[in-house]
């Protein structure tokens, strides 16, 4: 049975969330993007930012998934200022949560898990709404197909670095993102 651990302090769980990373992103960790050093400053960053909560799902005492998310600041903040087409005042100025990131290793995929993290992630945040980056690439498009699935839609795009992809920018309203 899946067990679902939330943290508010990243130090508590560091290790759990850079070995998922690292197993997630084995075929890639030659790519300096995706590099777990790369992944530790940008995790280190994001535990810094308002608002940030993680869950981790665990099996048998093992982590096989997480996902965390923060707080975004109204309109001024690097993830709105990012997006392309820029979004109107209105959308950027609304509470907003944010999940930075979220994964399952690969052996545990197609059992739920994913959606568990997800909505228990964003079942206590008093944020509007909840938006999302993904790239349209990740699995051949089955992760942004997922998302859609979940009620999000796109709203635009972003490269949050020169190395990273091209991402897809998603977003819905918080009270229909659990159900």
């Amino acid at each position: 049975m899946t067990e679902l651990v939330h943290a508010l302090d990243i130090e508590s769980v560091w290790d759990s969330l850079i070995e998922v990373y690292a197993e997630v992103r084995k075929a890639q960790l030659n790519d300096p993007h995706y590099s777990v050093d790369c992944y530790a400053e940008r995790l280190a960053r994001h535990g810094r930012e308002p608002g940030w909560e993680a869950v981790i799902a665990y099996e048998d005492g093992e982590a096989v998934g997480y996902g965390y998310v923060n707080t975004l600041t109204p309109v001024e903040d690097r993830w709105w200022k990012r997006t392309v087409p820029p979004l109107p005042h209105e959308a950027t100025s609304v509470p907003t949560v944010a999940v930075k990131e979220m994964m399952v290793l690969e052996e545990w995929r197609r059992r739920g898990i994913a959606k568990l993290i997800h909505d228990e992630l964003l079942a206590r945040r008093d944020e509007e709404a909840v938006s999302l980056m993904v790239s349209p690439a990740n699995q051949d498009g089955r992760v942004k197909a997922l998302y859609a699935r979940w009620g999000y839609r796109e709203v635009g795009g972003a490269q949050p670095s020169p190395g990273s992809p091209p991402l897809a920018v998603m977003i819905r309203a918080l009270r229909d993102a659990v159900a």
